[in-house]
């Protein structure tokens, strides 16, 4: 007897050959196999008279085969395969093409279902290279039909798997797995009205009608959604039985250490950073994420929280100042937060760090700057000399030992992926207590992904700009205007102003049968590197031969980036050719235009991130967004980032657009494909939050419910969530 576990290999009509293709897109069980959901379904179901066919319909026939050839076409080299079919209303002919084995199939005398694209040839009304499936005494019910003759699933697809040989394998799969237990409780079943399991696994295969498979498919999205706010819930419960540290200030502190600022903080950053130092004096740690339009002064807020740990206004005492550790996902963006820190609060004395792949730096205060050995820095870290350490992922190794961890800041959190904030967070208990965590991100979620992707995190929004920013100018050029475009920025450099130029990355192809194949992430690097050295060469040699044009992109090393970056920070350089390495943080305010070709080839949060790169100035900016492509669908994407109020009305147009895996990258959130795509339904993500809560109040450790715990257990692994 089969069961979910079974191995797919030793299931008939698969073994190693076909397991080995299977196993590439991470089919290895009959559960894997009876999950793997067709993306789409042909209506197939209505068979039509041969009499009653029109040219250019997509039909289903049945009827005897007459007569069958096979030949050779010299001219295009391929075997075609003829077949007269015949009903009680007249004949046509079936054409295959470079189909030769069909001929042990296709034989004179057998009755066929096919379904295919009606065509006028020479010979009259021919069915072309149509889907067959040969009719015996036993699937004249339609309910034993796979390929024809009924709704018929359509798989993802790749080499040496089609939908049909899928169909082939997990109908009789379907009818010989017995009664699946059904994880989810009956009065969750009962209340949501969505199917049990073992209707809802037939019915999304092979539906009688497209409602049901929409319906299947709603219980599995469900499911999904179930399980994943049935995680988050269960960590928020479990990081309140956890201890942290327990910060303690006053509202004076506060106001005097805000007086050190050259500047005023908006309304939105006040709220947000008032709710962080709430969280932070409570005993159990903070797990909230900030989110807030690019230049909305996330950083600050951040830092202002790491300044109140670190005791900054009490006298100094080693022993006291609790350590944050500043985290970003590049070199150049940690470097950044840690000059904005030494910017604004150069009285800090109580030991600043910063520690990367290349660098290692230290700061005490009134320019009190080192250049150090990262095993010295470390060292420092470890005897708690340092407060607050700015870094990228080098803070989570395990030779770095904090003494006295208190928060933990993630810059453009969902970079890092899950996995490395959960490494972070587990290397660094210290004294029994984990630090507070603290996500920012100038990606605005829309409000039911977050939910769902980050419902285990409370949420804080910076709506608002700094006072005095002004609106960046926003234009789509064409390419008879690029010229037009060149003479407004040699303008604007003359003026003493700088420009980005960012290079597109690779579009995606696709494969024989149409689904997207991504080249490997090298291949994208080295390309990227190649579009960026001749948009270099063009602009230094025959644009702007008499302007300072530098470059940058991800395969120079560190160092040379960091040299670049000073060069154009300092208006060594007039204009930056660069790739997406860019995207986040850079912070250049003499900065005014930012250039961006083929811009239709980015997502809109992506643009939106690049456009943010300036506007940081007393200055007018521009965005020129660049595109060769005539498409009016391609026009109307680009003008929402113009159109757009805030980044959050842009993020749900992005989110519509692209739909939420390619928003925040799969391998970043560890959700299944249907929860994903099931997170456009705010009803559905509601509801599926509403019974998680239901379900842990009244049964926090699911004693009673012993197989959904098994899932819940299951799914943790599957998707990948720490």
């Amino acid at each position: 007897m089969l069961s979910l576990q079974t191995p797919l290999i030793e299931v008939k009509g698969v073994g190693l050959k076909f397991g080995e293709k299977f196993k590439k897109i991470h089919v290895q069980t009959v559960k894997d196999l009876l999950w793997y959901f067709p993306f789409r379904y042909e209506d197939f179901s209505n068979i039509v008279l041969i009499k009653d066919l029109k040219i250019g319909q997509h039909a289903v026939i049945r009827g005897e085969i007459v007569s069958v050839k096979i030949w050779k076409s010299w001219k295009k080299r391929m075997f075609i395969l003829e077949a007269l079919v015949s009903d009680s209303s007249g004949s046509i002919r079936a054409v295959w093409f470079n189909q030769r084995f069909l001929i042990t199939t296709i034989k004179k005398g057998i009755t066929v279902n096919l379904a295919g694209k009606i065509i006028e040839t020479k010979g009259g009304l021919t069915i072309s290279h149509p889907i067959h499936e040969i009719i015996t005494a036993s699937k004249r019910n339609a309910n034993e039909l796979r390929h024809t003759g009924r709704i018929v699933p359509v798989y993802p697809e790749t080499k040496g798997l089609t939908s049909k040989g899928i169909r082939f394998l997990i109908k009789p799969l379907l009818d010989n797995i017995g009664k699946i237990e059904e994880p989810l409780p009956k009065e969750i079943l009962n209340k949501e009205k969505i199917w049990g399991i073992n209707e809802a696994i037939h019915s999304v295969h092979f539906p009688e009608k497209i409602e049901d498979a929409q319906e299947a498919k709603k219980r599995f999205a469900f499911e999904d959604l179930f399980f994943l706010q049935l995680v988050n819930l269960r960590q928020r419960i479990k990081l309140a039985q956890e201890k942290a540290h327990s910060s303690d200030f006053s509202i004076d502190e506060i106001k005097e250490m805000l007086a050190e600022l050259p500047f005023e903080l908006t309304h939105s950053q006040k709220k947000s950073l008032w709710e962080i130092l709430q969280d932070l004096k409570k005993p159990h740690p903070m797990n909230r994420l900030l989110q807030g339009d690019v230049g909305s002064g996330k950083t600050i807020v951040a830092i202002l929280a790491a300044l109140v740990l670190a005791g900054w206004k009490k006298p100094f005492d080693a022993a006291q100042g609790k350590q944050t550790a500043f985290m970003a996902p590049t070199e150049v963006l940690a470097k950044q937060h840690y000059e904005t820190f030494r910017k604004f609060f150069k009285k800090f004395d109580k030991g600043a760090g910063l520690m990367t792949g290349s660098m290692a730096k230290i700061f005490y205060g009134d320019d009190l700057e080192s250049d150090f050995k990262k095993s010295d820095l470390i060292k420092k870290i470890e005897k708690n000399e340092l407060k607050i350490i700015f870094g990228t992922h080098a803070l989570i190794q395990k030779y770095v030992k904090f003494s006295d961890l208190a928060l933990v800041i993630i810059d453009e959190q969902h970079r890092f992926g899950v996995k490395q904030r959960a490494e972070l967070l587990k290397n660094h208990k210290t004294n029994k207590t984990i630090p507070h965590l603290l996500s920012m991100s100038a990606t605005p979620i829309p409000r039911t992904l977050s939910l769902t992707v980050f419902g285990d995190l409370d949420l804080s929004i910076i709506d608002e700009l700094p006072k005095g920013r002004k609106e960046i100018i926003t234009k789509i050029v064409a390419p008879s205007n690029r010229d037009k475009a060149y003479a407004f920025i040699r303008g604007e450099v003359k003026k003493g102003r700088q420009v980005f130029v960012i290079c597109p990355r690779i579009e995606q192809t696709t494969d024989d049968e149409g689904q997207p194949v991504k080249k490997s992430s090298w291949l994208n690097t080295w390309e990227n590197v190649k579009m960026v050295k001749e948009e270099y060469e063009k602009l230094s040699k025959k644009v702007f031969p008499d302007l300072r044009v530098g470059m940058m992109h991800g395969k120079m090393k560190a160092k040379e980036k960091n040299e670049t970056m000073r060069q154009f920070s300092t208006r060594t350089i007039d204009i930056l050719v660069s790739t997406s390495v860019i995207e986040v943080g850079v912070d250049v305010p003499n900065a005014t235009i930012m250039m961006i070709e083929d811009a239709d080839k980015f997502g809109l949060a992506q643009l939106y991130q690049f456009r943010g790169r300036v506007g940081r100035g007393e200055h007018q900016s521009f965005c020129f967004l660049l595109t060769e492509s005539g498409s009016k669908s391609t026009h109307q994407r680009l003008r929402s980032l113009i159109e757009a109020k805030s980044g959050f009305e842009l993020a749900e147009k992005d989110l519509a657009i692209r739909g939420p895996g390619e928003f925040l990258g799969e391998e970043q959130t560890g959700v299944p494909d249907l929860a994903m795509k099931a997170v456009r339904n705010p009803e559905l993500v509601k509801s599926s939050r509403q019974a998680a809560e239901e379900i842990l109040q009244k049964d926090p450790e699911l004693k009673i419910y012993p197989l959904l715990k098994n899932r819940l257990d299951a799914f943790q692994k599957e998707v990948h969530l720490e």
